[in-house]
């Protein structure tokens, strides 16, 4: 269990990145869902040891993340949402090396380490091409790979499917999967869908603040009666606004769609909607739900 406890963060420049956050987290794949800024990715760094909390705690079972950070390390895989590699260099090569890096000082375990995570990660076929000419879903699979190197109890990966064309969505979501069947990985992004189709527990974090933890089906229900849609004129989108708790508006054959937040049915030619979890993550963001 990683147990985060009234966790605070604020940078040089005054910003508030972590404020009183806590959490607890087990096995499975957990989702800290929040938009760009939220203090998603200080709250990884800081449980991946790469910078100190102002104050609070982190242990994962009996390490105390802040004072042990080598022992976490030992147990931590990570994949931040911007990394590098050496372009000239082939998968194969680099994998074995981060390998040696990480301890893996055996020729024949790191040699079967290496070959698994390849096969693992579908890369087995391009074990031999140079990481520069690798497609974006590529590199983040690559990452996964290193990140799984030593076997780790604790896996983040932060913002891992931004960019990725839907096919190599599919196969992240795929691997990510069968990888939280026997570990913890925090899956940190502001992507509604990855956290709906991945995670049984999940977290909504705004402003550095934890807003809820709960699970996915747990937020929805919450919400059952409280979301209302109607179609109106695009012209009258605003004026809606400014009379009805919006939880979102996109366009809809020439129409604009509006849902909207209510205890009981608003007024106008609105229709109950099922709530889903992107509804449960704007009416959190907006501060309608609790």
């Amino acid at each position: 269990m990683l147990s985060i406890v009234h966790l605070n963060k604020t940078y040089p420049n005054g910003v508030k990145a972590i404020n009183g956050a806590s959490l607890k987290i087990g096995k499975g794949i957990f989702g800290l869902l929040g938009p760009n800024g939220a203090g998603k990715s200080s709250l990884m760094r800081t449980i991946a040891t790469l910078q100190e909390p102002d104050g609070g705690t982190i242990h994962f079972g009996e390490i105390d993340v802040v004072k042990q950070k080598r022992e976490m390390r030992k147990v931590l895989g990570y994949l931040p949402q911007e990394f590098g590699v050496y372009p000239s260099v082939s998968a194969e090569d680099l994998l074995n090396h981060l390998a040696i890096l990480k301890g893996m000082i055996d020729k024949e375990e790191r040699k079967k380490a290496v070959d698994s995570l390849l096969e693992v990660t579908n890369l087995s076929s391009h074990r031999k091409k140079r990481l520069g000419g690798f497609s974006g879903g590529m590199k983040q699979r690559f990452g996964i790979a290193q990140a799984l190197l030593g076997n780790p109890k604790v896996i983040i990966v932060d913002e891992p499917t931004a960019g990725l064309d839907p096919g190599e969505r599919d196969r992240f979501h795929n691997l990510l999967a069968t990888i939280g069947e026997d570990v913890t990985v925090i899956l940190s992004t502001h992507i509604v869908s990855d956290v709906s189709e991945l995670c049984n527990e999940m977290a909504i974090i705004q402003g550095g603040k934890v807003l809820t933890q709960t699970s996915p089906a747990k937020a929805i229900e919450k919400l059952e009666g409280k979301i209302w849609k109607a179609i109106v004129l695009r012209a009258e989108v605003e004026e809606w606004e400014a009379k009805h708790q919006l939880v979102s508006k996109r366009h809809f054959q020439g129409k604009g769609l509006i849902k909207v937040y209510s205890e009981s049915k608003p007024e106008g030619e609105f229709s109950p909607s099922a709530p889903d979890l992107e509804d449960v993550y704007f009416s959190m963001i907006k501060g309608f739900a609790v």
